[in-house]
Protein backbone atom coordinates (compact mmCIF):
# COMPACT_ATOMS: atom_id res chain seq x y z
CA UNK A 1 0.00 0.00 0.00
CA UNK A 2 1.53 3.46 -0.71
CA UNK A 3 2.34 5.71 1.63
CA UNK A 4 -0.86 8.41 2.95
CA UNK A 5 0.01 12.00 1.82
CA UNK A 6 0.83 14.16 4.61
CA UNK A 7 3.03 17.15 5.73
CA UNK A 8 6.45 15.44 4.50
CA UNK A 9 5.03 15.27 1.39
CA UNK A 10 5.18 18.87 0.54
CA UNK A 11 7.49 19.95 -2.32
CA UNK A 12 9.83 23.03 -1.77
CA UNK A 13 8.45 25.56 -1.73
CA UNK A 14 11.41 28.79 -2.04
CA UNK A 15 10.82 31.86 -4.04
CA UNK A 16 6.95 31.36 -3.49
CA UNK A 17 4.70 34.21 -2.25
CA UNK A 18 1.50 32.71 0.14
CA UNK A 19 -1.26 35.16 1.21
CA UNK A 20 -3.06 32.99 4.14
CA UNK A 21 -6.33 34.12 5.67
CA UNK A 22 -7.21 33.04 9.11
CA UNK A 23 -3.64 32.38 9.94
CA UNK A 24 -3.72 33.56 13.49
CA UNK A 25 -5.28 30.02 14.69
CA UNK A 26 -6.05 26.67 13.85
CA UNK A 27 -6.35 25.15 10.11
CA UNK A 28 -4.76 28.42 9.34
CA UNK A 29 -1.73 28.40 11.20
CA UNK A 30 -0.92 24.94 10.89
CA UNK A 31 -0.91 25.39 6.72
CA UNK A 32 1.54 28.51 7.05
CA UNK A 33 3.55 26.17 9.66
CA UNK A 34 3.95 23.74 7.17
CA UNK A 35 4.50 26.09 3.61
CA UNK A 36 7.34 28.21 5.75
CA UNK A 37 8.66 25.15 7.15
CA UNK A 38 9.01 24.32 3.09
CA UNK A 39 10.65 27.90 2.76
CA UNK A 40 7.65 30.06 1.30
CA UNK A 41 6.86 33.41 2.14
CA UNK A 42 4.27 33.62 4.10
CA UNK A 43 2.06 36.17 4.57
CA UNK A 44 -0.66 36.09 7.67
CA UNK A 45 -3.87 38.02 6.51
CA UNK A 46 -5.39 38.21 9.46
CA UNK A 47 -8.12 40.46 11.69
CA UNK A 48 -5.94 40.65 14.88
CA UNK A 49 -2.57 41.88 13.91
CA UNK A 50 -1.01 40.75 17.90
CA UNK A 51 -2.22 37.47 17.52
CA UNK A 52 -0.51 37.36 13.77
CA UNK A 53 2.62 38.50 15.48
CA UNK A 54 2.27 35.71 18.38
CA UNK A 55 1.45 33.27 15.33
CA UNK A 56 4.49 33.90 13.60
CA UNK A 57 6.61 33.51 16.40
CA UNK A 58 5.39 30.30 17.28
CA UNK A 59 6.40 29.34 13.43
CA UNK A 60 10.02 31.10 14.20
CA UNK A 61 10.12 29.32 17.41
CA UNK A 62 9.92 25.66 15.09
CA UNK A 63 12.05 27.46 12.13
CA UNK A 64 14.43 29.58 12.59
CA UNK A 65 14.51 30.49 8.81
CA UNK A 66 11.07 30.65 8.61
CA UNK A 67 9.81 33.83 6.57
CA UNK A 68 6.82 35.03 7.75
CA UNK A 69 4.96 38.42 7.34
CA UNK A 70 1.65 40.22 9.19
CA UNK A 71 -0.28 42.30 7.73
CA UNK A 72 -3.56 43.53 8.77
CA UNK A 73 -7.05 42.26 6.70
CA UNK A 74 -10.62 42.47 7.96
CA UNK A 75 -13.08 40.32 5.38
CA UNK A 76 -16.16 41.93 7.40
CA UNK A 77 -15.28 45.44 5.84
CA UNK A 78 -14.79 46.15 2.43
CA UNK A 79 -12.49 49.07 2.79
CA UNK A 80 -10.29 46.50 5.06
CA UNK A 81 -10.23 44.53 1.96
CA UNK A 82 -8.56 47.05 -0.66
CA UNK A 83 -6.63 48.37 1.95
CA UNK A 84 -4.78 45.36 2.03
CA UNK A 85 -5.03 44.35 -1.56
CA UNK A 86 -3.30 47.85 -2.32
CA UNK A 87 -0.71 47.50 0.59
CA UNK A 88 0.49 43.71 -0.50
CA UNK A 89 0.40 45.41 -4.50
CA UNK A 90 3.11 48.03 -3.04
CA UNK A 91 5.11 45.51 -1.86
CA UNK A 92 4.85 42.23 -4.44
CA UNK A 93 4.75 41.67 -7.87
CA UNK A 94 3.88 38.36 -7.37
CA UNK A 95 1.53 36.31 -5.17
CA UNK A 96 2.26 32.41 -5.72
CA UNK A 97 -0.87 31.09 -3.78
CA UNK A 98 -3.88 32.47 -2.25
CA UNK A 99 -5.91 30.54 0.30
CA UNK A 100 -9.26 31.43 1.48
CA UNK A 101 -9.19 29.97 4.65
CA UNK A 102 -10.20 32.55 7.37
CA UNK A 103 -14.51 32.07 8.29
CA UNK A 104 -16.41 32.32 11.55
CA UNK A 105 -19.28 30.08 12.26
CA UNK A 106 -22.76 30.52 13.83
CA UNK A 107 -22.22 33.42 15.42
CA UNK A 108 -25.26 35.90 16.62
CA UNK A 109 -27.50 37.70 13.93
CA UNK A 110 -25.18 40.61 13.13
CA UNK A 111 -23.84 41.93 10.15
CA UNK A 112 -20.53 43.39 8.42
CA UNK A 113 -19.60 46.88 8.38
CA UNK A 114 -21.33 46.84 4.89
CA UNK A 115 -24.33 45.29 6.13
CA UNK A 116 -23.62 41.36 5.04
CA UNK A 117 -24.50 39.08 7.37
CA UNK A 118 -21.90 38.28 9.00
CA UNK A 119 -21.70 33.95 7.87
CA UNK A 120 -22.24 35.26 4.43
CA UNK A 121 -20.12 38.26 4.11
CA UNK A 122 -17.37 37.33 5.67
CA UNK A 123 -16.61 33.57 4.54
CA UNK A 124 -17.52 34.10 1.16
CA UNK A 125 -18.45 37.96 -0.20
CA UNK A 126 -14.70 38.96 1.74
CA UNK A 127 -13.16 35.66 -0.19
CA UNK A 128 -14.69 36.93 -3.39
CA UNK A 129 -13.45 40.30 -2.92
CA UNK A 130 -10.16 39.77 -1.89
CA UNK A 131 -9.45 37.40 -4.94
CA UNK A 132 -10.85 39.79 -7.36
CA UNK A 133 -8.45 42.34 -6.25
CA UNK A 134 -5.59 40.16 -6.22
CA UNK A 135 -6.32 38.67 -9.46
CA UNK A 136 -3.84 40.44 -11.71
CA UNK A 137 -1.00 39.33 -9.33
CA UNK A 138 -1.66 35.75 -9.57
CA UNK A 139 -2.28 35.99 -13.15
CA UNK A 140 1.23 37.39 -14.15
CA UNK A 141 2.86 34.09 -11.37
CA UNK A 142 3.30 30.87 -13.42
CA UNK A 143 1.56 28.04 -11.63
CA UNK A 144 -0.35 30.28 -9.19
CA UNK A 145 -3.16 28.76 -7.35
CA UNK A 146 -6.23 29.88 -5.59
CA UNK A 147 -7.02 27.60 -2.66
CA UNK A 148 -10.62 28.27 -0.80
CA UNK A 149 -11.70 26.19 2.06
CA UNK A 150 -15.38 24.89 2.35
CA UNK A 151 -17.09 22.73 4.70
CA UNK A 152 -18.81 19.31 5.15
CA UNK A 153 -21.63 21.65 6.06
CA UNK A 154 -21.69 23.01 2.04
CA UNK A 155 -23.18 19.12 1.32
CA UNK A 156 -26.91 20.13 3.02
CA UNK A 157 -26.49 23.47 2.02
CA UNK A 158 -28.53 26.02 -0.24
CA UNK A 159 -28.22 29.54 -1.63
CA UNK A 160 -31.35 31.77 -0.06
CA UNK A 161 -31.23 34.50 -2.80
CA UNK A 162 -34.06 35.71 -1.03
CA UNK A 163 -32.41 36.04 2.32
CA UNK A 164 -28.96 37.06 1.82
CA UNK A 165 -29.01 38.87 4.40
CA UNK A 166 -30.97 37.26 7.04
CA UNK A 167 -33.74 40.07 7.71
CA UNK A 168 -36.28 37.63 6.38
CA UNK A 169 -35.13 35.34 9.25
CA UNK A 170 -32.00 33.70 10.46
CA UNK A 171 -30.80 30.56 11.57
CA UNK A 172 -27.00 30.15 12.72
CA UNK A 173 -26.10 27.13 10.68
CA UNK A 174 -28.40 27.31 7.89
CA UNK A 175 -26.56 30.52 7.33
CA UNK A 176 -23.15 29.01 7.54
CA UNK A 177 -23.95 25.88 5.83
CA UNK A 178 -25.18 28.28 2.71
CA UNK A 179 -21.80 30.71 3.35
CA UNK A 180 -19.44 27.11 2.40
CA UNK A 181 -21.51 25.86 -0.18
CA UNK A 182 -21.13 29.37 -1.42
CA UNK A 183 -17.10 29.41 -0.91
CA UNK A 184 -17.42 25.63 -2.95
CA UNK A 185 -19.43 27.23 -5.96
CA UNK A 186 -16.99 29.90 -6.21
CA UNK A 187 -14.18 27.61 -6.21
CA UNK A 188 -15.43 25.68 -8.93
CA UNK A 189 -16.70 28.50 -10.98
CA UNK A 190 -13.47 30.61 -10.69
CA UNK A 191 -11.79 27.49 -12.14
CA UNK A 192 -14.30 27.44 -15.19
CA UNK A 193 -13.93 31.49 -15.73
CA UNK A 194 -10.03 30.63 -15.62
CA UNK A 195 -9.87 27.51 -18.08
CA UNK A 196 -11.88 29.46 -20.20
CA UNK A 197 -9.32 32.36 -20.61
CA UNK A 198 -6.13 29.73 -20.86
CA UNK A 199 -5.02 31.31 -17.34
CA UNK A 200 -2.60 29.51 -15.79
CA UNK A 201 -3.67 30.10 -13.04
CA UNK A 202 -5.92 27.18 -10.98
CA UNK A 203 -8.42 26.97 -8.15
CA UNK A 204 -9.32 24.05 -5.76
CA UNK A 205 -11.26 23.92 -3.07
CA UNK A 206 -10.82 21.71 -0.20
CA UNK A 207 -12.59 20.82 3.38
CA UNK A 208 -10.63 19.90 6.64
CA UNK A 209 -13.57 17.53 7.51
CA UNK A 210 -14.19 18.04 11.02
CA UNK A 211 -11.38 19.07 12.82
CA UNK A 212 -10.71 20.44 16.60
CA UNK A 213 -10.75 24.49 16.00
CA UNK A 214 -11.93 27.50 17.55
CA UNK A 215 -13.88 28.35 14.65
CA UNK A 216 -16.91 26.90 16.92
CA UNK A 217 -16.22 29.74 19.27
CA UNK A 218 -19.20 31.37 17.45
CA UNK A 219 -17.00 34.29 15.72
CA UNK A 220 -15.98 35.49 18.99
CA UNK A 221 -12.20 34.52 18.21
CA UNK A 222 -11.76 33.28 21.73
CA UNK A 223 -10.27 29.87 22.51
CA UNK A 224 -12.64 26.91 23.13
CA UNK A 225 -12.09 25.98 26.67
CA UNK A 226 -13.56 23.01 29.22
CA UNK A 227 -15.64 20.07 28.57
CA UNK A 228 -16.41 20.82 25.17
CA UNK A 229 -12.93 21.20 24.45
CA UNK A 230 -12.66 17.67 25.47
CA UNK A 231 -15.08 16.16 23.35
CA UNK A 232 -13.39 17.69 20.65
CA UNK A 233 -10.16 16.24 20.68
CA UNK A 234 -11.83 12.68 21.72
CA UNK A 235 -14.46 13.23 18.22
CA UNK A 236 -12.92 15.67 15.86
CA UNK A 237 -9.41 14.73 14.38
CA UNK A 238 -6.80 17.74 15.29
CA UNK A 239 -6.06 20.73 13.65
CA UNK A 240 -3.00 19.88 12.00
CA UNK A 241 -4.45 16.46 10.43
CA UNK A 242 -7.28 19.04 9.45
CA UNK A 243 -4.92 21.45 7.63
CA UNK A 244 -3.56 18.46 5.28
CA UNK A 245 -6.28 18.80 2.64
CA UNK A 246 -5.14 22.91 2.71
CA UNK A 247 -1.69 21.97 2.25
CA UNK A 248 -2.20 19.21 -0.38
CA UNK A 249 -4.28 21.73 -2.58
CA UNK A 250 -1.66 24.03 -2.27
CA UNK A 251 1.24 21.75 -3.44
CA UNK A 252 0.26 18.83 -5.08
CA UNK A 253 1.93 18.95 -8.27
CA UNK A 254 -0.50 16.84 -9.77
CA UNK A 255 -3.54 19.05 -9.46
CA UNK A 256 -4.96 20.61 -12.35
CA UNK A 257 -7.63 22.99 -11.14
CA UNK A 258 -11.28 22.06 -10.34
CA UNK A 259 -10.99 19.47 -7.34
CA UNK A 260 -11.97 19.41 -4.18
CA UNK A 261 -9.55 18.12 -1.39
CA UNK A 262 -10.86 16.34 2.02
CA UNK A 263 -10.25 13.26 4.35
CA UNK A 264 -9.78 9.90 3.18
CA UNK A 265 -11.98 8.73 6.30
CA UNK A 266 -15.42 7.36 6.85
CA UNK A 267 -18.16 10.18 5.51
CA UNK A 268 -14.69 12.27 4.52
CA UNK A 269 -14.79 13.22 7.88
CA UNK A 270 -11.30 12.46 9.11
CA UNK A 271 -7.92 10.99 7.39
CA UNK A 272 -5.44 12.03 4.89
CA UNK A 273 -6.46 13.98 1.81
CA UNK A 274 -7.68 12.44 -1.55
CA UNK A 275 -9.73 14.40 -3.88
CA UNK A 276 -13.86 14.24 -3.07
CA UNK A 277 -15.82 13.13 -6.26
CA UNK A 278 -18.83 14.84 -4.13
CA UNK A 279 -17.65 18.13 -5.86
CA UNK A 280 -19.54 16.61 -8.77
CA UNK A 281 -23.45 16.44 -7.10
CA UNK A 282 -23.19 19.79 -5.28
CA UNK A 283 -21.96 21.83 -8.29
CA UNK A 284 -24.82 23.77 -10.06
CA UNK A 285 -23.83 25.79 -13.04
CA UNK A 286 -27.00 28.15 -13.26
CA UNK A 287 -26.46 28.95 -9.24
CA UNK A 288 -23.08 29.29 -9.46
CA UNK A 289 -23.53 31.77 -11.55
CA UNK A 290 -26.06 33.72 -10.06
CA UNK A 291 -23.94 33.65 -7.25
CA UNK A 292 -21.11 35.24 -8.77
CA UNK A 293 -23.41 38.15 -10.91
CA UNK A 294 -24.68 38.79 -7.21
CA UNK A 295 -21.45 38.69 -5.49
CA UNK A 296 -19.72 41.27 -8.17
CA UNK A 297 -23.09 43.49 -7.14
CA UNK A 298 -22.86 43.52 -3.49
CA UNK A 299 -19.16 43.83 -3.56
CA UNK A 300 -18.52 45.99 -6.31
CA UNK A 301 -15.69 44.09 -7.38
CA UNK A 302 -15.52 42.63 -10.93
CA UNK A 303 -12.84 40.04 -12.48
CA UNK A 304 -10.79 40.94 -15.38
CA UNK A 305 -9.53 37.61 -17.45
CA UNK A 306 -7.23 37.26 -19.84
CA UNK A 307 -8.85 37.66 -23.64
Amino acid sequence: MANKWDESSIPDQSGKTIVITGSSSGLGLHAAMGLASKGAEVIFAVRNVQKGIAATKQIQLRHAKAIVKVMKLDLGDMSSISDFAAAFQKQYSNLSILINNAGVMMPPYQKTKDGFEMQFGTNHLGHFALTGLLLPELLKTPKSRVVTLSSLAARSGRIDFDNLDGSKGYHGFPFYRQSKLANLLFAMELQLRLSASRAETISIACHPGIAATNIISRGSGSEVRGLLRLLMRRMFQTAEMGALPTLYAATELSLKGGEYIGPDGRGAKRGHPIIDPIVHKLFDKKIANQLWEVSEKLTGIHYTFPN
